[in-house]
């Protein structure tokens, strides 16, 4: 017997709920975000906030007293591509899941996004170097009962 349509709609508005608070509070992480990134030469650090604007340089040990002026541009710029990249995925990994259809609301379908549009294609690469690695699971997946395991 189908499920009635009363209890579909409690369901779907419960669901539509959690995830309006769980998109909140990864906004709200997002906000709060940074990256920084050392250039391949250890001659910078460069902290990007949460919209990829420049954050913060440091030179480091001094490296910067043996560098051309086009060496040193050449090793900031790097560093906040890559902090930048940082960035751009890790607002990919948050925001997917609400990207995604609702298992228990078949007509919650997701919405789809083109990634490589909003942040270009190198956001799509393989990344070794993931910079959440080892840290809790965010708080809104707790919301949406997902704690990342199976």
């Amino acid at each position: 017997m189908a499920e009635p349509l009363e209890k579909r709609l409690e369901k779907a508005m419960a669901e539509l709920e959690a995830v309006q608070e769980a998109v909140a509070r990864t906004e709200r992480e997002l906000r709060e975000a940074s990256f920084a990134v050392v250039s391949s030469d250890r001659a910078v650090r460069v902290t990007v906030g949460s919209q990829g604007e420049l954050a913060g340089i440091e030179f480091l040990e001094k490296k910067y007293r043996d560098m051309s002026a086009q060496e040193l541009a050449a090793s900031v710029l790097e560093a906040a591509k890559d902090a930048r990249l940082k960035m751009n995925r890790h607002v990919m990994r948050a925001m997917a899941p609400f990207t995604e259809p609702s298992a228990d609301v078949p007509e919650l379908k997701g919405f789809e996004v083109d990634w490589e549009k909003i942040f270009g294609p190198e956001v799509l690469r393989e990344d070794d170097d993931r910079p959440d690695q080892g840290r809790a699971v965010p708080v809104w997946r707790d919301a949406l009962g997902e704690d990342g395991e199976d």
